[in-house]
């Protein structure tokens, strides 16, 4: 007898036994006794706090009795979890995956406020960074409130970019504290730091406003004391007219 020969054939079978008992294992559908054994939530934020916590998510789902803790695996429905969660409000794109070590994965995207409307008319609502009504149920720290007479179309259109603006710079997302839309659809700034306002004018070119501003504040109120006017006016190019609080005004 050749041993060597059924040394090889025996070594042979006992490896193909083992690989179609791996590729089995490995790719079978989860079973009965496969259960959720943990929950993974991640939340992205952006450059201003939003409204969703894990404990927020956990609760959707847990009034929705979809929180999947505990469960068979193979009861747990991702899909239904992604459509129950980008329904609400806050959520911007929701995606939910299983692994093979028993975890429920749930990533999350948030629609980020930028601007609270406190319109003249009763309305009371945020803005996302996409021109998006959020509702006003939760109170979001830190964001501008807008005031004065303003459309819901004049807020998607005018003021999400305005508070883009804002947003993009980290200087004048801590100094600005509220816009003013007038009657006639120009803006005023009131700044956290500075007892004065600013009148932007026009809703136009804020960004280059905003860099006159910023060079003024470097260079005049540095000097002349940041409560020294009472109204800073960077309407125009190439010029800031300033009002003391004497009520005499000065070209700078």
């Amino acid at each position: 007898m050749n041993w060597k020969k059924i040394v090889i054939i025996v070594l042979d079978v006992i490896l193909a036994v083992y690989l179609l008992f791996a590729v089995t294992s490995f790719n079978k559908p989860e079973g009965a006794n496969a259960i959720c054994n943990k929950v993974k939530i991640d939340i992205t934020d952006g450059v201003v706090d939003g409204f969703l916590n894990v404990d927020e998510i956990k609760g959707i789902l847990e009034r929705n009795h979809l929180y999947p803790l505990a469960k068979p695996m193979n009861t747990v429905d991702i899909r239904e979890i992604e459509e129950t969660l980008v329904k609400s409000p806050f959520v911007n794109e929701a995606q939910c995956y299983k692994t093979q070590s028993g975890h429920i994965c749930i990533k999350l995207t948030q629609r980020m406020p930028i601007i609270r409307i406190k319109a003249n008319n009763g309305d009371d609502y945020y803005i996302d960074n996409n021109g998006g009504i959020m509702p006003n149920v939760k109170y979001c720290t830190n964001i501008v409130v807008a005031t004065g007479n303003i459309s819901r179309q004049y807020a998607q259109k005018v003021l999400t970019k305005v508070g883009n603006t804002i947003l993009s710079d980290k200087f004048w997302q801590n100094q600005v504290v509220q816009i003013n839309v007038l009657p006639d659809g120009t803006l005023e700034m009131v700044p956290r730091v500075g007892d004065h306002i600013v009148y932007l004018g026009e809703p136009v070119d804020v960004g280059a406003k905003l860099n006159r501003l910023m060079k003024f504040y470097k260079y005049g109120l540095s000097q002349a004391g940041w409560n020294k006017y009472s109204y800073i006016n960077i309407a125009f190019d190439n010029q800031i007219i300033c009002k003391k609080k004497q009520h005499n005004n000065s070209t700078i």
